[in-house]
Formats: C-alpha cells, structure tokens, sequence
C-alpha cells in the first residue's frame, strides 16, 4: 500500500506548471494566418526595414502553426512595426591605428500584433531592444565589410525574441 501511495499521487495530482520554452501559444485559437507587412521606419538605416518581415516569416514559419500571408486583407492578425532607432558605435579600438576594431549596434523597434477582424490588439511591446557586436578588421588588406553581416543576426535575433515573445506573453 505504501508504494502505491506515490504512484496514486503522481497520477491524480496536475501537473506541475513547467513548459519547454518556445512551446506555449498564448494567442487566441482562431487565429491561422498572420500578415507581415514592411516595417516603418524612423531611422536612416534603409536595409534593416527590408530584411526584417523576410526573417520574422521565417521565424513564424519554422517555430508555429501559423501561415504567414502577403495580403494583410486575408490574415486573421497583423504584424505591425516600426524600427525608431538604430544607433552605432564603436566599443574597441586597436591601439596601433586608433581605429575602431569593434562595434556595438542596437535597434530599438515598436512591435504590435493586431487581430484585423476587430482590431483588438493581441500583443504589444511599445519598446524592443535587441543588440549585437561585430569586428572590423584593421588590416587593410584583409578587411571584410562585417556591417551586412551583423545587420543580418540582428535581423535573426529580432525575429526569434519577437516571435518568442508573442506566443509566450513575455
């Protein structure tokens, strides 16, 4: 009896209120297509506006159920955004040249989903911020434009803490 005592327990009792990360959807059951329109932009970085829906689609559709459409007229929500600032700096400098050897850049976004039927607004985060580093090469020669490439995981990582946010409400 007393060995069936924990067994009975385990059963009956619920669970324990842990998840994996990345598995919740907080968001209403009805909802199958998401629209991803270009974001707005208040900075004069051009190419960060244009890459971002590219990565958030992709991140929607590699981690949810949702199907991401073109036509925002057709989707049950709407991703609206609007990059409000990107600023960058350098954070190392080679002490032979004086040249900055390594910068930090960080994007700061206004980001809400919107349900199109009723315009309620299903999340929103009036201030996201998301940084990244990257090097410059000091050697002439040898130098390689990292500038894309960061603008490119910034993208990336935008998109993984916007899509994360929106389905777990953090």
């Amino acid at each position: 009896m007393k060995a069936a005592l924990p067994v009975l327990i385990a059963i009956l009792s619920p669970g324990c209120g842990y998840h994996l990360a990345g598995r919740a959807d907080l968001l209403p059951k009805h909802l199958k297509t998401i629209a991803v329109p270009a974001f707005g932009n208040n900075t004069t970085r051009y190419r960060l506006t244009d890459r971002l829906p590219a990565a958030i689609t992709r991140e929607f559709l590699s981690r949810t159920r949702y199907q991401v459409l073109p036509d925002q007229n057709h989707a049950d929500a709407i991703l609206q955004g609007t990059v409000v600032n990107y600023i960058s700096y350098p954070t190392v400098f080679d002490p032979v040249t004086g040249r900055a050897a390594g910068v930090q850049l960080s994007v700061f976004l206004q980001v809400r989903l919107v349900e199109r039927a009723s315009g309620k607004v299903l999340f929103e985060r009036p201030s996201l911020e998301v940084r990244q580093r990257y090097e410059i090469s000091v050697d002439q020669v040898a130098y390689f434009e990292e500038s894309d490439a960061a603008l490119d995981r910034v993208c990336r990582e935008v998109a993984r803490a916007l899509v994360s946010a929106i389905l777990e409400d953090f």
